[in-house]
């Protein structure tokens, strides 16, 4: 018989990061992933003629990335769950 769901589990929650010109989005881990996700949601709004060099550091496998900010298409938040 089954088990069902009486593991317990964690969220892993990342912020994916859509550049133009790719297929698959950036995935990256930070701390405070919410504050990093209003972050960048905040650099798409008010996206210029100028573009801004963004430079994070993570905590997952990508441990420093940067890209330009008019090369951003998208940002969205990703919940993972982590079984126990």
């Amino acid at each position: 018989m089954a088990q069902g769901f009486s593991q317990s589990y964690k969220k892993k929650i990342s912020v994916l990061v859509f550049l133009k010109g790719t297929l698959a989005p950036l995935v990256l881990y930070f701390d405070n992933p919410y504050d990093e996700y209003a972050e960048l949601m905040e650099v798409v709004r008010t996206q210029g003629s100028i573009a801004k060099l963004i430079e994070k550091d993570t905590t997952g496998p990508i441990k420093r990335v940067a890209f330009l900010s008019n090369q951003i298409a998208a940002v969205a938040i990703q919940e993972e769950p982590i079984v126990q």
